[in-house]
């Protein structure tokens, strides 16, 4: 049987169902789609380990694609480009399907991501590009404005906002630990309802 919720990278496999998604989170609200179906599989095959993907039941309902990118700002190379050597996380995308959607999902999966990226020996700070009606969505989550993004599409413009990425995972106990081959996280017994650094 398919576990009732998953989260694990994702793989070329996916690719389809994370367009899906994604064509139809975007399209409807900016006619726009921050990667197009060969550029998910270009990702996905480049670098699975900086996306996530949370499943009910083997279904796809919200994931999230990164790469890495070596400059301070982002840069119009930085939508099809990944840097190896990079210590930035531009996160290209965050999408939930639509049945999915308004019951916290998208929070909690960057939450998981963003603790994620703190397992990554040499990422220091992620980074994204988003509207001017998402930046209260992404605060919530810890970023901060960097400004305006160098790049536009079409004929929208952006928002560039960071979050630092320092130190330890910390996962407040009693939370499901993220579960990656590469990274197994285990969550030891707290005395108290504080973080607790691993």
């Amino acid at each position: 049987t398919l576990p009732a919720s998953e989260v694990r990278p994702l793989n070329t496999q996916d690719a389809i169902s994370v367009f899906e998604i994604e064509r139809e989170a975007f399209i409807s609200v900016s006619g726009e789609c921050p990667l197009h179906l060969d550029e998910v599989r270009h990702f996905l095959t480049l670098c699975p380990e900086l996306s996530m993907g949370w499943f009910e039941e083997g279904r796809l309902v919200a994931f999230i694609i990164g790469s890495l990118w070596d400059q301070d700002r982002l840069a119009t190379e930085a939508l099809t480009l990944h840097k190896p050597c990079g210590s930035t996380v531009h996160i290209h995308v965050l999408a939930v399907h639509r049945t999915f959607r308004q019951q916290g999902k998208g929070p909690i999966l960057m939450w998981r991501y963003l603790q994620y990226l703190r397992c990554l020996p040499n990422v220091r700070r992620a980074v994204l590009m988003c509207e001017d009606f998402l930046i209260p969505f992404y605060r919530k989550s810890g970023f901060k404005v960097l400004g305006r993004c160098a790049i536009t599409v079409a004929n929208l413009t952006f928002t560039e906002m960071w979050y630092p990425i320092s130190g330890h995972a910390y996962m407040r106990r009693n939370s499901e630990a993220i579960r990656f081959p590469q990274h197994p996280l285990t969550l030891p017994l707290a005395k108290t309802d504080e973080q607790v650094d691993l």
